[in-house]
């Protein structure tokens, strides 16, 4: 009995040790999640700025190329429609043949299902969307991405080691550009952004954002999208200011999608070692039970022997 209650004991430190461990990387987690929704809200804030100047100057010049097309070219409307559409390859909706996906993984454990999750979905869509593999062009954000899917079957094009707690843009710079680089040379034709984003710290949601287009045609023709009402001064010109925006601009998507996804994985990580810390207050509750319990039966049994002893005696 007494080395039961020993065992039980030893269970109960182990257990207490390891809670005090995983509530301190609650803590952490919580710390960092604070931080990187922090900087979540900078970059809404200059990814609204670009994108509202990008719309003003893409549409400008769309509208200016299309009435050019209409009042002197002789051309028919289907023509005069392509002709605009046509102002820039970051515009333009084009057969796809190959598709792009850049998967935002984790390479730091103790996550929960952080990682499972966006997996388990990349494998749903490819075989719902794709009838093989090679159609698809695969670029991978952390190791743990880039094993799972070459175990799985496919080529990895592309790929960068797991990112910092809070993600820099040099960090991503050469990933992020190749992916806008490949798509303008028509290494595939569509890109895909696929990571958890961030909900609130309870709740993440796998999304699949395409970031190139940035604009498809439904979007160009219907103008679903609001102008600004700004007026700007543009120099040297519009045409050149475009062509520098629109590939800035795709860049900046994606690494918003990169921060996104990591203030995702600090949810994750905070919820994961929450939980881990209340399964180990229960259990030592659970625990504490059976050592007390024990101890009674000890403790009645010792008793109930001094009582045979000195029955015995009598």
């Amino acid at each position: 009995m007494s080395a039961s209650l020993i065992e039980i004991q030893k269970r109960i430190d182990s257990t207490r040790k390891t809670s005090q461990i995983t509530s301190a990387m609650q803590m952490v987690s919580a710390s960092k999640l604070t931080r990187s929704e922090a900087i979540i809200k900078q970059y809404e804030k200059y990814a609204k700025r670009i994108k509202d100047m990008i719309l003003h100057l893409a549409y400008s010049n769309l509208d200016q190329l299309a009435e050019e097309a209409n009042n002197g070219e002789e051309q028919d409307d289907n023509q005069s429609g392509a002709t605009y559409l046509d102002y820039h390859d970051m515009l333009l909706v084009r057969p796809v043949l190959k598709t792009a996906y850049l998967i935002i993984a984790s390479d730091q454990g103790l996550a929960g299902g952080y990682n499972s999750s966006i997996f388990s979905s990349m494998l749903e869509l490819f075989q719902k969307d794709h009838d093989s593999a090679d159609g698809i062009f695969l670029m991978c954000i952390g190791d743990s991405a880039k094993r799972f899917f070459e175990k799985a079957g496919y080529s990895i094009d592309c790929s960068i080691p797991g990112i910092s707690d809070y993600p820099t843009f040099d960090e991503v710079r050469d990933l992020v550009r190749k992916s806008v680089t490949l798509y303008r040379q028509g290494e595939f034709d569509e890109l895909y952004v696929c990571y958890n984003h961030h909900v609130n710290a309870l709740v993440s949601n796998f999304r699949v954002e395409k970031m190139l287009p940035l604009v498809d045609v439904d979007e160009m023709d219907n103008r679903k999208t609001p102008r600004a009402n700004v007026d700007y001064l543009f120099e040297p010109s519009k045409e050149a200011i475009l062509e520098q925006l629109l590939p800035q601009y795709a860049e900046s998507l994606i690494y918003g999608s990169i921060v996104d996804a990591k203030t995702a994985e600090h949810a994750a990580r905070m919820t994961a070692m929450r939980n881990a810390t209340d399964n180990a207050k229960s259990l030592i509750s659970d625990l504490t039970t059976e050592l007390n319990q024990s101890r009674q039966a000890q403790i009645t049994q010792e008793i109930t022997e001094i009582v045979g002893g000195a029955a015995a005696l009598e």
